[in-house]
């Protein structure tokens, strides 16, 4: 018994609620709002998820795959009778071999010409990407036929000898190989309307004009500019600057707020440029995925380098681009310990 109450009071005060405190009207406001908020953005991942799996479809959908890559000890399938192939030697970054090749329409993986030779390297942390073109002329040792021009890789070898090459050139396994039929490729510079580089040399072309400066190119007259050498004063190293430009426009472009919000323009590129590529047979459409959405990098985060050349000769009668030993061997141990970032800052000018 209380002593404070009489028992009919004692039981009336126990059996009714403790009223709950007032709601304040900006407490219920922002409630409402992050409970908003929450729907929109299940919604947004959603929409993303749904988005980002058409965009994959359809690139992977449209893809080839061959074997391309050397069957050198250490691979799957490997013959015991191969040369080994070196280590890996950069960790969780990955390196991928770019050729330009028309084996679209030859029908072979392996045949037609190969005049454009890349390696893109994807940095460990994803945030940065590098374009390394090999000029054609460059006079290298190829595996079992002697010194020669690089380019000479494809046509005794196809894809595979290519490979053996760069990975005795830089010391470092190769991840994967992609066959670009570079003409296809460079057309999509159509659908997007056109790109924008700045072309240090004038030249003329196949009918075109290229002025020095800024200019914007697509389709036919994009090709009319990648593909000069003979007007432009460094020959063949001024070409495959044309070419890494006119790459590294693409990826803006295709990158660029414009294309990104246009859902059918964009998975109408993507799939352009799997129609144009076909891929080693160890690339899978899950590790394509899960690179894919690792990366954390900008279209301005894609730098262009070019492999060290000390200057030209004549061998055979034919026309050659002397390596620069040193330098070469400098721009590979950093690809292998993935530190091209420091190699730039270094080498600003290549």
């Amino acid at each position: 018994m209380s002593l404070f109450f009489p028992p009919e009071a004692e039981e009336t005060a126990a059996a009714e609620p403790v009223p709950p405190p007032p709601v304040r009207p900006r407490l219920r406001w922002l409630r409402r709002t992050l409970a908003v908020v929450a729907t929109l953005l299940v919604v947004a991942l959603v929409a993303t998820a749904i988005y980002l799996g058409s965009v994959s479809k359809s690139f992977t959908s449209n893809l080839q795959r061959r074997d391309l890559l050397p069957s050198g000890l250490g691979t799957a399938g490997a013959d015991p009778s191969a040369p080994a192939r070196p280590v890996k030697g950069n960790g969780k970054a990955i390196d991928y071999v770019l050729m330009g090749s028309d084996s679209r329409e030859a029908g072979n993986a392996n045949a037609g010409r190969s005049d454009t030779l890349m390696v893109l390297h994807l940095a460990a942390d994803r945030k940065n990407a590098y374009l390394i073109s090999f000029p054609r002329d460059m006079y290298v040792s190829i595996p079992g036929h002697g010194k020669n021009k690089i380019n000479a890789a494809f046509s005794f070898g196809g894809s595979s000898l290519a490979v053996e090459t760069l990975e005795q050139l830089l010391g470092t396994r190769m991840d994967h190989v992609a066959l670009v039929d570079f003409d296809g490729f460079i057309r999509l510079t159509e659908q997007l309307g056109g790109v924008t580089v700045y072309n240090a040399h004038g030249s003329k072309s196949r009918g075109y004009t290229f002025p020095k400066g800024e200019i914007t190119v697509k389709g036919d007259q994009a090709l009319a500019f990648v593909r000069e050498r003979y007007e432009l004063p460094n020959g063949d190293l001024d070409r495959a600057e044309r070419q890494r430009l006119v790459v590294q426009a693409i990826v803006k472009k295709a990158l660029s707020r414009d294309v990104l919000v246009d859902p059918a323009e964009f998975t109408g590129f993507v799939t352009g440029v799997a129609q144009n590529v076909t891929v080693d047979s160890g690339l899978s459409d899950n590790e394509i995925r899960n690179t894919a959405l690792s990366l954390r990098m900008g279209a301005n985060d894609l730098k262009l380098l070019q492999a060290p050349i000390s200057g030209f000769d004549t061998v055979n009668g034919q026309s050659i681009d002397v390596v620069d030993t040193s330098g070469l061997a400098e721009m590979a141990k950093a690809l292998r310990d993935d530190d091209l970032a420091t190699y730039v800052e270094q080498h600003p000018s290549r």
